[in-house]
């Protein structure tokens, strides 16, 4: 599965932080808040995760505060709420100070807040932005995908899905997506195939449950199908 990007980050930090010793100068006050943050991100308490992101980035200056935007706004994102994700992102984004992958990631989150508000002309512009910077990222290669469907550029949808199943073949989404353009491409069996794939993956999952609905318009799905 793909994971937000702060929930693998709090995967791989572990929930437990050193306790904040009482002369701790701004930097160390900083970064204490931001283990916080994900903390609160591995239980997925996206909203308490994001305020203390952005109590880091109040703490650091320009510079190192741009870092802390990006994790709020993702965070804030996760949580669905779309229009503080998107001032985060904004000052994140307009620090200039980002660089290569954090740099392509806040592009990518920023781009998932234009698609919610339909600003696809915009998301559009940023997840090429994004691509360039983050090009290993199944999630840029699978939103790109997908956003390209949806305004109707077929060969597009087509060869950045082809990079998501490079790059994570194995996700239910991936391969929904992958459904969705062979279907929309006309091409019934590799549409059969991706969402039959899906299926398999994450049976009761969103993508899953979309894929089994998707099948049934060619009538029931066999037992075999699942299995």
């Amino acid at each position: 599965m793909i994971l937000p990007l702060l929930l693998a980050l709090a995967t791989q930090a572990g929930a437990s932080c050193a306790t904040e010793p009482k002369d701790a100068t701004p930097a160390a006050r900083a970064a204490a808040t931001q283990c916080r943050g994900l903390a609160l991100a591995a239980g997925k308490n996206w909203s308490g995760a994001a305020q203390a992101f952005e109590q880091a980035a109040a703490l650091s200056p320009r510079d190192r505060a741009a870092g802390y935007w990006a994790q709020a706004g993702n965070a804030w994102l996760a949580g669905g709420d779309t229009s503080r994700a998107k001032a985060a992102l904004d000052h994140a984004l307009a620090a200039g100070t980002l660089s290569g992958l954090d740099l392509g990631e806040a592009q990518l989150d920023h781009a998932r807040v234009l698609v919610a508000e339909n600003d696809l002309a915009g998301a559009r512009t940023d997840l090429n932005a994004a691509l360039a910077n983050a090009p290993e990222d199944p999630l840029a290669w699978l939103l790109s995908a997908t956003l390209a469907r949806r305004m109707g550029d077929l060969p597009r949808a087509k060869a950045d899905i082809a990079h998501a199943l490079e790059r994570a073949s194995d996700d239910a989404s991936v391969q929904l997506e992958a459904g969705n353009i062979a279907a929309r491409d006309g091409d019934e069996a590799g549409a059969r195939a991706a969402w039959t794939m899906a299926m398999r993956i994450a049976p009761t999952a969103p993508a899953g449950i979309s894929a089994r609905a998707a099948l049934s318009q060619f009538g029931p799905i066999p037992s075999t199908v699942t299995r």
